[in-house]
């Protein structure tokens, strides 16, 4: 599989509904897509970058950047066995986790095209569907927020997610349980609090939260750890975990007793992988979170969701929660029961809609040797 170029390519799609974190509110998404030529064979990926450095250091510029000036001319011109092989090629450049993933992801969707099996058997998947949760962001009132719930809870989905952040967390928490008091619910802070808002978080504990995740700091372990040891909700960890020697890290320091794995914030497949095989080793459940990615980070969120430690149900939800249209065929679809039905297709298991790509594109360029 010889890598002949590489396609760059910003679309620029307006979401359905604002989404809202504790970083801010988007309502049209910047798109970064990648795409491998070789042997007359296209693989796709998304790097989920967002347009600013809030959710990590990595946004849409720094990664289209960083590939057209390093990680491109990594890979351009070499001839690969898998896709796994790539993460060495592209090692000498640090971190640009989100880039790196894009490039490896769309290897292996090559890989599988080439070969003629499904990417998720590739990567090593089990499971014939997969259970699905919702992510709902903040929302201009407590009252749209309970529609919105309503909403998801009629289609199906399994768990229910919130944003909290210092304001918009103990009051709403009580009206979903007053109304929902039986609902698989969990809460995302996205580093909002600080162990100073320890007593705060101790409120959280008489919700039954499956989980509470990323309170504190993006890049801690130690403190994550003192503070679950006060809670009787798990802390389940997501910015923190960049590699499979975090997540190990972490559970031995008792910092989480649940992980999130999105496969660009590791960097790709490969770790990916490595991660939900650390967590399974401890006896510690994944979920698969989303990036608000189009259809094909989404296809990729569905293919890694099938590995067997992957026992939560995760953020990969129908894609017209998100877009009037989306960019692949079939949508992703999500059965009344909550759950996606995997595809035996070879590849990614879903179709490209080229015409709608291309009127979606605002840049584009092609790179070669």
């Amino acid at each position: 599989m010889k890598i002949e170029a590489i396609t760059l390519r910003e679309l620029k799609i307006p979401l359905v509904h604002f989404f809202e974190t504790s970083f801010g509110r988007t309502y049209t998404r910047r798109v970064l897509l990648f795409t491998l030529h070789s042997d007359g064979l296209e693989g796709w990926g998304e790097c989920v970058a967002g347009e600013g450095p809030y959710y990590s250091e990595e946004y849409i510029e720094g990664a289209w950047d960083v590939t057209k000036r390093y990680l491109a001319p990594a890979l351009i011109g070499e001839t690969l066995q898998a896709g796994r092989e790539v993460p060495a090629l592209l090692a000498r450049v640090r971190e640009h986790r989100m880039a790196k993933a894009a490039l490896e992801n769309a290897a292996w969707d090559a890989e599988a095209q080439q070969k003629g099996i499904p990417l998720w058997k590739l990567l090593g998947g089990s499971r014939r569907e997969i259970a699905c949760g919702v992510s709902i962001g903040i929302q201009d009132s407590h009252d749209q927020l309970l529609q919105k719930i309503e909403t998801e809870l009629a289609a199906g989905y399994q768990r229910i997610k919130i944003k909290v952040k210092p304001g918009w967390d103990v009051e709403v928490l009580e009206k979903i349980r007053t109304r929902w008091p039986n609902i698989t619910l969990s809460c995302d802070a996205n580093s909002a609090y600080t162990l100073a808002d320890e007593q705060h978080l101790r409120a959280f504990d008489r919700f039954q939260l499956l989980m509470i995740e990323q309170p504190l700091w993006s890049d801690d372990f130690y403190f994550h750890a003192r503070l679950q040891r006060q809670l009787h909700t798990s802390l389940c960890l997501d910015e923190a975990i960049r590699s499979a020697r975090d997540a190990e890290a972490a559970v031995e320091l008792g910092a989480c007793r649940i992980i999130n794995i999105k496969v660009g914030r590791v960097g790709g497949f490969s770790e990916a992988i490595a991660v939900h095989h650390v967590a399974q080793r401890f006896g510690i459940p994944v979920w698969c979170g989303g990036m608000l990615e189009s259809g094909i980070g989404r296809s990729h969120n569905v293919a890694l969701s099938t590995l067997p430690n992957f026992k939560l149900p995760g953020d990969v939800s129908a894609s017209k929660r998100y877009w009037k249209e989306d960019i692949i065929e079939p949508e992703v679809a999500v059965s009344p029961q909550g759950t996606i039905a995997i595809s035996d297709k070879p590849g990614r298991g879903y179709d490209l809609r080229p015409a709608l790509i291309e009127e979606l594109t605002v840049q584009k360029e092609v790179l070669r040797a």
